[in-house]
């Protein structure tokens, strides 16, 4: 038996658990009619399949009609989801991992016009900022509804083969009745400490009655909201003591921090640049003094990390959840000794992003999480050797390479920089993203391990690649900045690119306008407001940076709003012009005819990429396909038709930003879909 300390199964209860490591409770919002079908269970299988003991799924399955998801979310108060997690259980069950699933009422912390329309509800009528419906306070009545709620959902997960649940008190109404901030009810649900978890008593209760006592039954809770006159650590001990005096509770899942802003719940669920495991010792602290079985997840990406929590003991169970979406088989690389295999998770938080704007989750470099069904986590063997020529090692040319090398083709790789990375290079110019060079990096060392030939500081021509002899040709030559985007004054400006390069030295007083709403405009915000200058970030759009999303915009805020920033949206940038040792920004909008003029000493534009793809247009007419892709065949993972010239050479995709501007992801999956059947 292996004496790693990740490995050594763990006793809970009655379960045995074959390691230590766990998938905590996660929405990847991947429920059809709110159920766990074929692509929820495929997720979740891969993973168990690759040996992780546990996997819980569906954070936040609701478990009422007036708790109406907010995303994508399992509907545990339907009769129908018990066949459904009955198939999702079974499957992993195959595999020797249990299966545990949250349930919980949102309270608050969701809207009236989802679902039903019923009002939200809670311990009192404060909104929550970050879903913003101004809930019902709770009425009696409405309590002894959702006791028995809770209830009739713990048998339904039952009757489905789970091996447990786990209650979710952190943000959700069993905490918005623990805390001060969040309960202004009289009577026997409110004031004091045992009046404020009464009702979190009798949901535990009823939930005991109904499935008895050889089934797990948990709890996610927060023992320190971290926030001014809500639940403090010392207040969070003493809940976590009543919680284990119930005699009911089988295992503790700690959190520390509050989730009612974007803020707030980036400070519990740390994106890249944040500290790793920075809630450790303090779920390690609770499981000292409290002496319940103790799971914990929070930015845990690295097995270093994991073998700590277990080894110190500081928990029972380490959640590496996150790390699992980037890759599922952690568990089966550290049983080979294989863990500098690990696909590392980057922290970008594109998965989680991505839910809360209501998409589904996504790992920013594998294309294959959540598209189990279609997509491979382990690359097959082609049946025939092939000679495979890549232009361009960005993320799409890395990814390309990589995949076509387990193939187990020959693999040659050009690439004009003397690096590989193309704009990741570009990113972790910023201190605080420089983890996503690792999405280069692992490709790197992967490819080196399989032979890949790469020719850097190499611009690539066509009979650099056809004296190759390649049967395929993959051009990945990503794209340039495009600035050229005013009536007048295009030579003014410079690009997002320029600045975070260095290229270019901020000015005193910048214009920066983005209509691409990416990352690059505030990165290049940052460097400018960082060197003192006065910086305007103007959008076209009703809100900025959009596709930065919620959670990844915190940093940029904390960073911005203590210096010079003014941030301007539904104004387009018309025109610049030259205005003595100034450049006069001509100013408009969408919506009137309103025009101004503001004079500036530098104007900066973010306006995306424009493909360089002339090699493609050169290759294309002595190509087999003339560069052409079957979208039905792409779309559900099947080989490319080869048959529209007959004389032409070799097969030709571009794949990535080659082809348009979109984001490392894009290009990752064009990359592992098109190669994956080469």
């Amino acid at each position: 038996m292996s004496k790693d300390p990740l490995l050594q199964p763990y006793q809970l209860k009655h379960l045995t658990l074959k390691n230590r490591i766990m998938i905590t409770s996660h929405e990847p919002a991947y429920p059809e009619d709110g159920m766990p079908k074929d692509r929820y269970r495929a997720y979740h299988e891969a993973r168990a399949k690759a040996g992780v003991a546990l996997t819980m799924t569906a954070g936040s399955a609701a478990v009422s009609r007036n708790s109406p998801p907010v995303f994508n979310n399992i509907l545990a108060y339907k009769d129908e989801v018990v066949p459904w997690v009955k198939r999702l259980t079974d499957a992993c069950h195959d595999h020797g991992c249990a299966v545990m699933i949250q349930l919980t009422h949102l309270g608050r912390r969701t809207h009236w016009n989802k679902g039903d329309w019923l009002p939200a509800v809670s311990a009192s009528h404060e909104r929550e900022p970050a879903h913003r419906a101004f809930p019902k306070k709770v009425e009696d009545w409405d309590i002894q509804r959702i006791v028995q709620d809770y209830a009739d959902a713990a048998e339904r997960m039952k009757a489905g083969g789970m091996d447990g649940i786990e209650l979710q008190a952190y943000g959700h109404l069993m905490d918005q009745f623990w805390s001060s901030l969040t309960n202004t009810l009289e009577g026997p649900y409110g004031g004091s400490l045992e009046n404020r978890m009464r009702f979190s008593v009798e949901v535990i209760d009823a939930v005991r009655e109904r499935v008895g006592d050889d089934f797990i039954v948990g709890i996610r809770f927060t023992a320190d909201e971290d926030l001014e006159g809500g639940i403090s650590e010392e207040e969070g001990l003493e809940i976590a003591r009543r919680l284990k005096a119930t005699g009911k509770i089988d295992f503790l899942n700690v959190i520390k921090g509050h989730i009612d802003t974007d803020p707030g719940l980036t400070d519990v669920i740390p994106v890249q640049g944040m500290r790793n495991a920075p809630h450790l010792d303090f779920a390690g602290k609770i499981r000292e003094e409290i002496g319940l079985p103790t799971f914990h997840a929070a930015k845990i990406p690295d097995v270093a990390t994991a073998r700590h929590a277990i080894a110190e003991g500081l928990l029972d169970m380490v959640g590496m959840t996150r790390a699992h979406m980037a890759d599922p088989m952690i568990v089966r690389k550290i049983a080979e000794k294989r863990e500098e295999d690990i696909r590392p998770c980057v922290g970008a938080t594109y998965c989680l992003d991505r839910i809360y704007q209501a998409g589904d989750a996504l790992c920013i470099h594998n294309a294959a999480t959540g598209r189990e069904l279609t997509m491979p986590h382990e690359i097959p063997p082609a049946g025939q050797r092939k000679k495979v020529v890549i232009v361009g090692a960005g993320p799409a040319g890395m990814e390309a390479a990589r995949v076509a090398a387990e193939r187990g083709h020959d693999v040659t790789v050009f690439e004009a920089a003397p690096d590989a990375g193309g704009q990741i290079r570009l990113t972790t110019q910023s201190e605080r993203r420089r983890e996503m060079i690792s999405i280069i990096k692992w490709r790197m060392e992967q490819c080196l391990a399989r032979g890949v030939k790469f020719h850097f500081n190499t611009f690539a021509e066509v009979n650099d690649v056809t004296s190759e002899k390649p049967d395929v040709v993959i051009v990945a030559t990503g794209g340039m900045t495009h600035t050229d985007v005013l009536t007048e004054g295009n030579d003014l400006v410079v690009s997002s690119w320029d600045i975070i390069a260095g290229d270019v030295k901020p000015g005193k007083r910048v214009l920066v306008y983005d209509d691409a709403g990416d990352h690059a405009a505030l990165q290049a915000a940052e460097v400018i407001a960082k060197s003192g200058a006065h910086v305007e970030i103007m959008t076209p759009d009703r809100s900025f940076a959009p596709d930065v999303m919620a959670m990844n915009l915190v940093p940029y805020m904390r960073v911005l709003q203590d210096k010079d920033v003014r941030f301007t949206v539904t104004y387009r940038l018309k025109a610049a012009k030259r205005s003595g040792n100034m450049i006069s920004a001509v100013i408009g909008t969408d919506y009137s005819a309103h025009t101004e003029e503001r004079e500036f000493d530098q104007i900066v534009v973010n306006h995306g990429t424009i493909p360089l793809d002339e090699l493609y247009f050169e290759l294309k007419p002595n190509s087999k396909n003339l560069g052409a892709i079957e979208q039905e065949s792409l779309i559900f993972g099947r080989p490319q038709p080869l048959d529209r010239n007959p004389d032409g050479a070799f097969a030709l995709f571009r794949i990535g930003d080659a082809v348009s501007a979109r984001n490392t992801h894009a290009a990752i999956y064009d990359a592992l879909r098109l190669v994956k059947d080469l």
